[in-house]
């Protein structure tokens, strides 16, 4: 049947099954059927190939694993991640591309292969504009990588263009950095967008701390390319894998890690149907003293590449004197009360001795709130602990109301789209927007306007993954066509101060502005997306709430930092440590245009083809 909306008319099949209704080794929604490493990158400015189908597969049905199935980089995770990955190894050609080259823009500085256009403004009209190929550079530019300093990909070695040669020097992070909050490196934009982002080599640096042992809990894992992400001096010390894979999953998962002794498992239970281990988090134990990073990565090169991703990064939190009382170390925000009880909600032996080593330390320096979900129905005065009452009750008593509130706008910015109701009370409105707009204890609950941010199909033709950027992106048509009400809260993907308008998000953040923009009365970093299954949903009349999945996020409001508001941070990246919050992306959004539609991972587009001459047919 179809669908009309102001965004387009859709052929759809007739299924009424939705992204959050798919059983699949116990993972589903916020990143779905995801190949654990479809790294899809640019290719090289080097004699560009012929246009062809990048396919992600989006099909329901998971094809059956060979008996004697290799343990590979590409095929980690859920079986309907093998079956995408599977799938990616055959792409077909495509015969009438027209070419994309257009106007030659000014080109980088960074010898990376790629032009940016000279205004990210103008990208809602991108015929001949946005990203260009340029000439094959010099060999003193750009030097063929060994295959093996890479991880494979299904469309050949030389799928990924070479980052510059500078861009994994690691630098120490602004000591004196207000936030914290930090985005990813990405290849192929201009270097100074690139100053004071931090890639996951940085991160592990020796420069940050002379690491003993750590802890990675995410989604999907590269096992083999995160262990040479650690400096060679720390690449056999200790390493916890926190995981929610089952059954062929998992095993896959465990056969990743043979050729390392190093690493150990934890698996996360997952007691309620569809729910994932989405948190994404990193304890890093040092001789120096103990770090903690929540962000948004996954475990894979793809995600540190060429998307929009962040992370909140602790100071290196000092060793308690000997003797100190049980609650010494505590922050101003609970943060060290809140990061043990998230980790006992696992339940597992094998994170007991790190939370021993946590209590030892001293995290009276963290500024942020830690907001979480773990799964359970939870009733009572519980219900606030987790998912969006948590965060309810943070806004309630920690911000304070501002005159006017009713015009402050309310932002979601997110990578993916749970089934949430045949119209927007069923939870958008009439749950997750009361949230959203708390303001203290003020008891007017007005309603702000509410802007979600999330990439048109345009923003994903034109990126610089080109459409296999959209595998990230994973809307269903089976959940778009029962929410089309939806369509109209949406808002493109522009990100011009940060140079990352043509870096689709994996990045997931909340916030309320003022309604000039100039101000945020609270700041959310997080893994969970735009779901019920993330943030929790209201049952029994609402006595009881239930969370689905395991998430993890950082808020920031401005009590913590002696401000009665935030300042937005307008200017050009990089932000200096005396302005204002670096919200990652334009404010004001930019609502869609009626010829915009919001992608859809699963359906195709052929017309007009990618930055890479490509077409997108999902099998």
């Amino acid at each position: 049947m179809s669908q009309d909306s102001q965004h387009g008319r859709w052929t759809i099949s007739s299924s009424d099954d939705d992204d959050e209704a798919i059983p699949l080794s116990g993972t589903t929604t916020s990143e779905p059927h995801r190949p654990a490493l479809s790294s899809h990158g640019s290719h090289p400015s080097a004699s560009p190939p012929s246009p062809k189908v990048e396919p992600v597969t989006a099909a329901v049905e998971v094809k059956p694993e060979p008996a004697n199935a290799p343990a590979s980089s590409l095929v980690v995770g859920s079986e309907a991640r093998q079956s995408a990955a599977t799938n990616q190894l055959n792409p077909v050609k495509c015969e009438t591309s027209p070419s994309l080259a257009g106007k030659r823009k000014k080109e980088a500085s960074d010898g990376s292969g790629w032009a940016l256009s000279d205004s990210d403004d103008d990208d809602g009209d991108v015929k001949g504009k946005g990203l260009v190929k340029r000439g094959p550079p010099s060999p003193k530019t750009k030097k063929p990588k060994e295959e093996t300093e890479r991880p494979p990909s299904p469309h050949g070695r030389l799928y990924y263009i070479d980052e510059p040669e500078d861009f994994f020097e690691s630098s120490v992070p602004r000591l004196n950095d207000t936030y914290r909050f930090y985005l990813n490196k990405v290849t192929g934009l201009d270097r100074k967008y690139n100053s004071g982002a931090l890639h996951i080599r940085d991160i592990l640096s020796p420069l940050f701390g002379t690491m003993k042992e750590s802890v990675q809990f995410n989604y999907c894992f590269d096992l083999a390319w995160m262990v040479k992400q650690y400096p060679p001096e720390f690449r056999d010390r200790p390493v916890l894998i926190v995981h929610g894979d089952k059954r062929e999953a998992k095993a896959r998962l465990l056969k990743q890690a043979q050729p390392f002794p190093h690493i150990r498992f934890c698996q996360a239970k997952l007691d309620i149907a569809f729910g994932t281990h989405h948190t994404k988090m990193m304890l890093l134990w040092y001789e120096e003293g103990f770090r903690v990073i929540i962000l948004t990565s996954n475990l894979i090169r793809a995600d540190w590449y060429q998307k929009t991703q962040g992370m909140w990064m602790s100071p290196v939190f000092p060793r308690l004197p000997e003797g100190s009382d049980d609650s010494a170390g505590e922050s101003p925000t609970f943060f060290k009360r809140d990061l043990l009880e998230y980790l006992a909600s696992y339940r597992a032996p094998e994170l007991e001795e790190w939370i021993r080593r946590i209590k030892e330390h001293d995290l009276s320096e963290a500024r942020v709130y830690l907001v979480g979900s773990t799964p359970g129905r939870y009733v009572g005065s519980d219900m606030e602990r987790w998912g969006h009452l948590r965060l309810r009750k943070l806004l309630y008593d920690h911000t304070d109301p501002v005159p006017g509130e009713e015009r402050w706008p309310v932002i979601g910015q997110f990578s993916s789209i749970g089934s949430m109701g045949v119209d927007k009370t069923k939870w958008l409105t009439g749950e997750f927007q009361r949230t959203m707009t708390t303001l203290g204890k003020s008891s007017l609950r007005p309603e702000p306007p509410m802007h979600l941010v999330y990439p048109s199909v345009e923003d994903v033709r034109t990126s610089l993954e080109g459409y296999p950027a959209g595998g990230s992106l994973p809307y269903s048509i089976q959940t778009a066509q029962k929410q089309l009400w939806l369509h109209s809260f949406f808002h493109r993907w522009k990100a011009t101060a940060t140079g990352r308008s043509h870096a689709m998000p994996h990045i997931k953040t909340y916030m309320r502005a003022s309604p000039d923009f100039t101000q945020l009365a609270w700041f959310l970093v997080t893994s969970a997306n735009l779901s019920k299954a993330a943030w929790g949903a209201l049952e029994k009349s609402k006595t009881q709430v239930m969370v689905r999945s395991y998430e993890l996020g950082v808020l920031y409001v401005p009590a913590a930092f002696n401000m009665k508001t935030f300042p937005v941070h307008k200017s050009q990246f990089p932000v200096s440590s005396s302005a204002g919050f670096p919200v990652p992306f334009d404010l004001p959004p930019t609502c869609y245009s009626p010829k915009d539609q919001p992608w859809i991972w699963n359906i195709p587009y052929s017309q007009p083809p990618d930055t890479h001459g490509n077409i997108w047919v999902p099998s």
